[in-house]
C-alpha cells in the first residue's frame, strides 16, 4: 500500500476542505469487519486489506491533527504526520488483544505529530527543560479547560493557576502562551464542496473507543523510553551524566554543581551538554529511520 494512494492535501484552507470531503468517503468499519481485515493482513500481509484500515480511519487523524493546529506549522503536513503513525500503527495492530484499532492508533498518531512538532521547532523556541516541554504540549489543554479561549494574554489568576498545575514559573507560561498564540478552533465554520455549511467539530466523528486506553498508553510511553535508552548509548559516561542530569529530570541540576562535580567550568559543562543533546538528536533520527524503513513494509 502507497501513501501515494492516500487522498493528497493542497495547501490552503480550499485544499484542506477537499482533503476533508474525501476522508469522508471512506466508510467506517463495524468491529467485525475491522477484526477480519487486522486478520488478513496479519497473516497473510493482504495489503488491500491494510489500506482498507487505514483509509478507514483517516478522518481520526485529521481530528486529532487539528488539535495541533496552534504550533504554527502547515495542518497538512501534520495530518501527513499523523497519517504516518496510522500506518505504524495498522502494521503492529493485533485484533486478539480486543480493543478497536482507533483505540491504539490515536497513541501513534499523536506520537508522530508530536515528533514532527519537536523537529519543527527550535529550542530556543519551544524550550529545553522536561517542564518547558510538559508546558508545550499542555498549555492549550489547560487553557480550555480554564475556558481561555480569548487571543491575547492570560489574565493573572490563569497564568498563575497553569504555573501552580504545571510546575513551572509564571513567566514561562506568559511566554509560551504569546508563541502559541493563534490557534484554530474546532468549532470554526467550513463548507463543504457539496454545499453543506458547518463546523470542524461536525463531522469529525470521535469513532475511537476508550477501553485499554491507559494500557495502551503505557505501551506508547515505553517504547519511547526505549529509543531513548538506546540512543543515549551514543554518550560517554561523563556526558550522559550532564545529558540526564540537565535534560532528563524535573528538577534539572545546576551547571554549577556539575562544574564542581566535574572540576570543569560551567561553560564547559554547558558545551557538554549541548554536544551530547546534539548526538542524542542524531541517534534518535537514525532510529526513527530505521522503523521508517520497516514502515514501508505497509506503504509498498
Amino acid at each position: 500500500m502507497a501513501r501515494t494512494s492516500l487522498p493528497s492535501i493542497a495547501a490552503g484552507e480550499g485544499g484542506l476542505n477537499r482533503y476533508l470531503d474525501e476522508v469522508r468517503k471512506f466508510p467506517m468499519l463495524e468491529p467485525q469487519q475491522e477484526y477480519m481485515l487486522a486478520k488478513r493482513y496479519q497473516e497473510h500481509d493482504d495489503r488491500k486489506a491494510a489500506h482498507q484500515l487505514v483509509t478507514s480511519h483517516l478522518r481520526l487523524v485529521a481530528k486529532i491533527a487539528m488539535g495541533y493546529r496552534g504550533y504554527g506549522l502547515p495542518i497538512g503536513e501534520v495530518i501527513s504526520e499523523g497519517n504516518v503513525g496510522l500506518m505504524q500503527a495498522v502494521k503492529k495492530f493485533d485484533p486478539e488483544k480486543g480493543f478497536r484499532l482507533a483505540t491504539y492508533a490515536m497513541w501513534w498518531i499523536k506520537a508522530s505529530i508530536q515528533e514532527y512538532i519537536l523537529r519543527s521547532w527550535s529550542l530556543v523556541k519551544m524550550g529545553t527543560t522536561a517542564n518547558q516541554k510538559r508546558l508545550f504540549f499542555n498549555l492549550r489543554r489547560l487553557k480550555g479547560r480554564l475556558q481561555a479561549i480569548e487571543e491575547g494574554d492570560l489574565k493573572p489568576e490563569q497564568v498563575t493557576e497553569i504555573a501552580t498545575k504545571l510546575g513551572v514559573p509564571e513567566e514561562d507560561v506568559i511566554s509560551m502562551n504569546r508563541r502559541l498564540s493563534g490557534d484554530a478552533s474546532l468549532n470554526a465554520p467550513i463548507k463543504s464542496a457539496d454545499g453543506d455549511s458547518g463546523q470542524w467539530q461536525d463531522w469529525l466523528a470521535d469513532d475511537h473507543d476508550s477501553q485499554e486506553a491507559v494500557l495502551i498508553e503505557q505501551d506508547e510511553l515505553d517504547a519511547r523510553k526505549s529509543m531513548l535508552s538506546r540512543a543515549l548509548k551514543v554518550l560517554n559516561e561523563r556526558e550522559r551524566r550532564i545529558f540526564e542530569a540537565r535534560r532528563l529530570t524535573e528538577d534539572p541540576v545546576t551547571l554549577e554543581e556539575l562544574s564542581a562535580e566535574f572540576d570543569v567550568s560551567r561553560e564547559r559543562v554547558r558545551q557538554i551538554e549541548v554536544r551530547a543533546f546534539e548526538k542524542v538528536q542524531e541517534a534518535v533520527r537514525k532510529i526513527a529511520l530505521e522503523q521508517a524503513s520497516a514502515l514501508r513494509v505497509v506503504e509498498a
